[in-house]
This record gives C-alpha cells, sequence and structure tokens, in this order.
C-alpha cells in the first residue's frame, strides 16, 4: 500500500497556506519554525489519516535522505515524532522507531532552481540505501519538506522496488505543488524568501534555536569570498569550527567551488581560532 500525503497544497505562485518567510528560515536552520512545521504535519497526518484508519504495525519514519549533514526536513522530523508519539501512547499503539536513508553523492548545484528534467537527471544519478531486515513487518513513514515534481518520491520507490520492500509506505509531505502549471523553480522563490544573501543567515544563526543543516553549509561555502571573509569574521568559533566538521562529513574540500572559502578557514580559523574582522 502506497499513500501520499501533504498539509499543505500549492496552487498559485502568490499563497501557500503558510509563511513563505517561515518556511525560508527553516531551509536555513530555524528550529523554532521546524518545530512548528513538524508538529503542524503531525497534526494533520492524525487528524486525516491516522483518526480514520489507525496503523497497527510498528510504525518507523523516515527523513529525507543525506549523508553526514542532516537536511532541514531532519530538524522538522524531530517534532514530528514528537507529536505523533503522544498520540500512538494516548491510544495504546507502538511509538515510533526511526532509521536513515543513506545517499552516496553530494552535488554543489542548486536543486530547487532546476526544472524537473533536470532534477531527475541530477538525482538519478544518485543512489539510496536502507536497512531492508530492520524494516520487516512494519509499516514506513517516509518524510520530507515539499513534493514538487516527485523526482525524490520516484527515487524512494526505486529504492523500495530494488531492495524488495513489501512494506505499507506513507508519502509525507509540508507542501505539494499540485498546479503543474507553475515552473518548478517556485521552490527557490520559498527557499530564499528572506534569505537574499549571506548576511540574511545572522539572525537564524544566532537566534538560539539554530540547528545546520546541507542547505546553509552549501550557501556558505559558495558565496562571493569577499562577502564570505567578512561574514566568517562575525561569527563564534563553536559556529565555524561546526561548519568546518560539517563540510569535511560531507566531503565537501573535495569539491572546487567550496575550495576557496573552506581554504580561508584552514589558514586563518582554525586552532586558535585567529578571526578576521571584516575582511582584515
Amino acid at each position: 500500500m502506497l499513500v501520499s500525503y501533504s498539509l499543505h497544497h500549492i496552487n498559485n505562485s502568490s499563497g501557500f497556506g503558510f509563511s513563505a518567510d517561515d518556511y525560508s528560515r527553516f531551509k536555513f536552520g530555524d528550529e523554532a519554525v521546524a518545530k512548528t512545521f513538524g508538529t503542524q504535519l503531525a497534526d494533520g497526518f492524525i487528524k486525516e489519516c491516522l483518526a480514520k484508519q489507525p496503523i497497527e504495525k510498528q510504525i518507523v519514519v523516515i527523513s529525507s535522505p543525506y549523508s553526514f549533514i542532516p537536511t532541514a526536513t531532519f530538524a522538522m522530523k524531530t517534532w514530528f515524532v514528537c507529536r505523533l508519539n503522544r498520540w500512538l501512547a494516548t491510544n495504546g499503539y507502538h511509538v515510533v522507531q526511526e532509521t536513515k536513508v543513506h545517499r552516496t553523492i553530494t552535488y554543489k548545484e542548486d536543486y530547487g532552481e532546476l526544472s524537473a528534467e533536470d532534477r531527475m537527471k541530477l538525482i538519478g544519478n544518485d543512489s539510496f540505501h536502507i536497512d531492508r531486515d530492520f524494516l520487516e513487518g512494519k509499516t514506513l513513514i517516509f518524510l520530507d519538506d515539499i513534493k514538487i515534481t516527485g523526482s525524490h518520491e520516484r527515487m524512494i520507490m526505486k529504492m523500495v522496488e530494488n531492495y524488495q520492500l513489501n512494506n505499507d509506505v506513507y508519502m509525507l509531505y509540508f507542501a505539494e505543488l499540485v498546479n503543474k502549471n507553475i515552473h518548478p523553480n517556485i521552490e527557490n522563490h520559498l527557499n530564499y524568501h528572506q534569505v537574499k544573501s549571506i548576511f540574511d543567515l545572522e539572525g537564524i544563526i544566532k537566534s538560539g534555536s539554530f540547528t545546520i543543516n546541507t542547505r546553509i553549509v552549501k550557501y556558505i561555502l559558495n558565496y562571493d569570498h569577499d562577502s564570505f571573509r567578512i561574514f566568517i569574521g562575525n561569527q563564534t568559533s563553536f559556529f565555524i569550527d561546526l561548519l568546518y566538521d560539517m563540510a569535511l562529513g560531507n566531503g565537501y574540500h573535495h569539491i572546487d567551488a567550496y575550495s576557496k572559502n573552506l581554504n580561508f578557514i584552514t589558514l586563518n580559523l582554525l586552532n586558535n581560532h585567529k578571526i578576521i574582522q571584516h575582511g582584515n
């Protein structure tokens, strides 16, 4: 059985049913928004699906695939699970288990800007891996923040087929583009609705509810070097270490586009945390 559920349906390019600014902050690591989105998605799923047809089997929730650095969806997943577990426990069901879909390829292209065809070309080169034995006899909930063209879902279902998984599968999204006359780059309109430059990240990083993800790491490392130096000079040693270690974990030191900014951190900011203020 395959069930798809989306909390919000995008029918036009100006109204989304949720705050575009909040979505933008969420995509760049605002965990306060991730908590709101995850809780709302769980409430909608419970009301529209579980309350009408409860899942008797053990549920496994699986966030969008990642290598080392989690995606923004991972933060949303945490709060989705917390809300869902309260309902499950109250109604006498098993609380959620979790596992991970591993991916093998990382890329610098901005996925949200691509057409449906280009998205499939890019993601089609990737391969997803999961622990088949752990999933035996359980119901799977794959979680993602937004469905635009369905290429990610097709890759998940390709993995399901390749691993010969016979589980019931739910595909859950915070939002879904249902008007196919709207270009898929509406996703980037949402992604960057509030984050127009690297300096717009300051409020998110220093908000007290920041959690790092792949998008913000790639965005910072790919940014104009002069602006990057000013930005990084205003960050704490904790954030610089976190950014650097996440970048290494995802193999970004092998990507030429990121090398200049990463090398600047290596040469100037590690160990003694000598911060270069405003590029001087």
